[in-house]
């Protein structure tokens, strides 16, 4: 059990028997009454997020994870994966890989988190390399400014890029946020 004074963005929690995960969470001490916990949870089961308040001191059951290093291999019906160390490979469906699936490359490591031996989210490294597949021609000179532009990179995923960029380009990118860091 832990108490809402753990909490930690990133932290795992079972709240009413179902799998959370804390995306933000705020220690508020009004004036008067007692202190409280505002936080915002996804849950990790339907991808919803939800608004919740906690009194301060309140007691949860902490989830038990398990991380396990494994290989993006292909994507046909399924995303295909495979265990690092056991080279058993194992299958996710599209709603399982929901916002992770813009940035997987052939042959990419990254983790796969699981709960009571189901995958329940995936771990990609912070930064990958990609190369841009489609994006409006580049203009002569336009290398300082903040203007963006779409482009397609080679994972199928969109992200917004300066204008210098080209088709072919590559480029390096915040899997975090989505943006775009620097061309490689």
């Amino acid at each position: 059990m832990i108490s809402t004074s753990d909490f930690k963005n990133g932290l795992t929690i079972i709240y009413d028997n179902t799998l959370y995960k804390i995306l933000y969470f705020q220690h508020v001490k009004p004036g008067k009454g007692g202190a409280f916990v505002r936080t915002k949870l996804k849950n990790l089961d339907s991808g919803a997020t939800i608004d919740k308040t906690f009194r301060s001191g309140e007691k949860m059951e902490r989830a038990i994870l398990e991380t396990k290093k494994m290989q993006f291999l292909y994507k046909d019906d399924y995303y295909n994966f495979m265990d690092m160390e056991s080279y058993e490979q194992i299958q996710l469906s599209e709603e399982q890989v929901s916002g992770e699936k813009d940035y997987f490359l052939e042959n990419m490591e990254l983790s796969v988190v699981y709960h009571d031996a189901r995958p329940i989210s995936i771990e990609l490294p912070i930064f990958i390399e990609a190369e841009v597949l489609d994006t409006e021609p580049g203009i002569k000179g336009d290398t300082v400014g903040t203007s963006y532009k779409p482009a397609i990179i080679q994972t199928g995923g969109k992200v917004l890029v300066p204008l210098f960029i080209n088709n072919g380009d590559r480029v390096k990118i915040d899997t975090r946020s989505g943006e775009y860091i620097t061309r490689v």
